[in-house]
């Protein structure tokens, strides 16, 4: 499904963002388009997702009706089952349909892994 690289930095925590602005669904109930803006966080651990495999994967909902719980977490099931990773937070920002704007927040974190603390300037 994914195509992967090997994580270059792998003894380092830091953070992958990838902003997918055009990502399209049906609407389970009407059948019509629903359109997102799909946010991926991720500290990878031995793998990173390769783009152009993430962009086909994004493609294949555009014929599929799902309500937005269920897209959201099924993208954090499928990246995360491929990449392993320390840590992954998928925002899914739906556009407003029927005056309702829609936000789904899921995440999930490698068992033992310890966020770094933040560093906070003066």
């Amino acid at each position: 499904m994914f195509e992967t690289f090997e994580n270059p930095a792998h003894g380092r925590d830091y953070t992958i963002r990838i902003e997918v602005p055009e990502f399209t669904c049906l609407c389970p109930k009407t059948g019509q388009p629903d359109f997102a803006t799909i946010h991926i966080e991720y500290i990878p651990d031995h793998l990173c997702v390769e783009l152009k495999s993430l962009k086909i994967y994004f493609w294949s909902f555009r014929e599929r009706g799902a309500f937005h719980e269920a897209i959201t977490n099924q993208i954090l099931d499928d990246l995360t089952n491929c990449l392993a990773p320390r840590f992954m937070r998928i925002t899914a920002r739906f556009n407003v349909r029927g005056g309702i704007h829609t936000s789904v927040i899921a995440e999930r974190r490698m068992s033992g892994w310890r966020a770094p603390e933040a560093v906070i300037l003066p």
